[in-house]
């Protein structure tokens, strides 16, 4: 195993769940990065679908004792550079393309790049890649469809994400090639916009004793 997908494996083993966080309000960033750690999930996938999403990585990173902070929607390899430059830890992709993975190739932080057939599955292999994004999750099959992926592709471990929620990870979890789950249902907006920080804390411990 190359030292950067040791490295993401480290990342993806930190907890059951890694909470996909879409931020609104740069103001919430860091103590909704607090709560989710404090409730054991300090692996947080921050999407770049706002125009706050990279200061709010910024002061998570800088702020938030604890936060292992990446970026996700990344789509190209500018925004994958901006991550190296921002200080991020690891970059999520729905997809990967050529261009991604060349530059991923070259870069100082890990890629989880995401697939959703086994012909892409395969191309990932043939990087040596040995952990995937499946996405999304749901639409795309399920926990039948990604456990039918283990046999014929047993080198490849993947972080489903998409359509998760408290009820269904759990068999996500007890899959053979399942490292990790991403999800979003333990960030409730009205307790976000109220700033009820309790209420994401108990909803994120609650995630992350889940175990398949």
């Amino acid at each position: 195993m190359s030292q950067v997908q040791a490295g993401l494996e480290i990342i993806l083993r930190a907890a059951p769940v890694v909470p996909v966080v879409v931020i609104d309000d740069i103001e919430t960033a860091v103590p909704l990065a607090r709560a989710l750690v404090a409730g054991g999930l300090p692996v947080i996938e921050v999407t770049l679908r706002t125009p706050a999403a990279w200061e709010a990585i910024r002061r998570m990173l800088g702020e938030v004792a604890g936060a292992i902070v990446g970026v996700g929607t990344v789509l190209h390899h500018v925004q994958l550079r901006e991550a190296v430059a921002t200080g991020a830890k690891f970059a999520v992709s729905p997809g990967a393309t050529d261009s991604l993975l060349d530059e991923a190739a070259q870069c100082a932080i890990p890629l989880l790049p995401g697939i959703a057939t086994a012909s892409e599955a395969m191309c990932l292999i043939a990087r040596s890649y040995q952990f995937a994004k499946f996405f999304p999750a749901e639409p795309a099959g399920g926990v039948a469809y990604l456990s039918a992926l283990g046999s014929p592709l047993p080198q490849l471990q993947f972080c489903p994400t998409g359509g998760i929620n408290l009820a269904s990870a759990p068999e996500y979890l007890k899959l053979k090639n399942v490292i990790c789950v991403g999800g979003s249902w333990m960030l409730d907006r009205a307790h976000i916009a109220s700033g009820d920080w309790p209420r994401i804390e108990a909803a994120s411990r609650q995630a992350a004793a889940l175990h398949g």
